[in-house]
């Protein structure tokens, strides 16, 4: 992978840090600017787990309202960045929100003491966190896809169209994936041709899906990425992108 392309990627988007500071720290006008960019970057992934979790769509609008309400006021000052990853604080505010959504809708419920009772439809916390994964990782594969399209726009290169045909015919050999695609691409793709595409284009997204993590946390190591996409569910995937990428926080 161009680790160029993905340094310009890097350098164009605030990281999470400075975004946190000037939302604690900046001028009025930096302070909702942060605030909003931080509430877009989690929202997918909050919406998402809303809509699974209550089954219902004007309740998911209306909590994931009420969510954004108390973020954009500024709830969520109380994050200490030295106690752990902003995507975990999201996930405390989220789950708590939802304790106190199925306390409304039964009072009877004790599930601010028992963490036991289904509270929305899977037993305990651990469903929870399964869940809201699942959905912090659907939002990040859809940005990276977004940024894939982006690229593809750009320089033209048919990456987007070759991995979407893979994902699409995963047990296509390579001369019939370069026979489908040829229509799409308006010529001809050897079968070699296509095996180096599709290197080229899985390397691209996995580099597209590291910066992702790599915004999403605080001054973040090779470790703590290789972590987060442990948790994700995307290591293997990412593992030989990643064995490319310089962090600065490493010695030469």
């Amino acid at each position: 992978m161009d680790r160029s392309d993905a340094n310009e990627r890097l350098s164009e988007l605030s990281t999470q840090t400075t975004l946190l500071f000037r939302a604690h720290h900046g001028t009025p006008e930096q302070s909702d600017e942060a605030m909003q960019l931080l509430m877009l970057r989690y929202s997918g992934a909050v919406h998402r787990y809303l809509m699974k979790a209550v089954g219902d769509p004007e309740v998911a609008k209306d909590l994931n309202q009420e969510f954004s309400v108390k973020f954009l006021s500024g709830g969520f000052r109380t994050f200490d960045p030295s106690r752990g990853r902003f995507r975990d604080y999201i996930k405390r505010a989220v789950h708590n929100l939802m304790v106190d959504y199925f306390r409304k809708k039964d009072p009877a419920r004790r599930l601010d003491t028992d963490y036991e009772t289904p509270t929305m439809g899977d037993p305990g916390l651990v469903a929870f966190d399964r869940d809201f994964l699942t959905s912090w990782r659907q939002d990040l594969l859809d940005r990276a896809w977004d940024s894939l399209e982006d690229f593809e726009r750009r320089t033209g290169q048919p990456y987007l169209q070759v991995l979407r045909m893979r994902v699409a015919q995963p047990n296509f050999r390579s001369p019939e994936l370069a026979e489908a695609l040829a229509p799409k691409l308006g010529r001809a793709m050897t079968p070699g041709n296509l095996r180096q595409t599709l290197h080229r284009a899985r390397d691209k997204f996995a580099g597209f899906l590291i910066d992702e993590v790599r915004i999403s946390l605080r001054e973040p190591t090779r470790e703590e990425v290789e972590e987060e996409l442990g948790d994700l569910k995307l290591l293997e995937f990412c593992k030989p992108t990643l064995k490319k990428v310089n962090f600065d926080n490493e010695k030469n």
